[in-house]
């Protein structure tokens, strides 16, 4: 497997979990809308998530001369 379908499959793999974070902080929002610490901490994760799937795709566009 070549790094570019690494790549993708990383990121793939990342925005399913970024799809449940935000599913999980939804049903949480929802069942206990008073744990803050808890939907911080969820909040938090998503995004890490997201900015290292920005980070991912960012190697996957070849740097262009300006």
């Amino acid at each position: 497997m070549s790094d570019t379908e690494l790549l993708q499959q990383r990121i793939a793999e990342l925005q399913l979990e970024h799809r449940g974070l935000d599913q999980a902080i939804e049903a949480l929002h929802d069942v206990a809308p008073l744990d803050e610490l808890g939907l911080k901490r969820l909040k938090k994760r998503k995004l890490q998530v997201k900015d290292t799937i920005v980070l991912l795709q960012m190697r996957l566009v070849p740097d262009v001369p300006a």
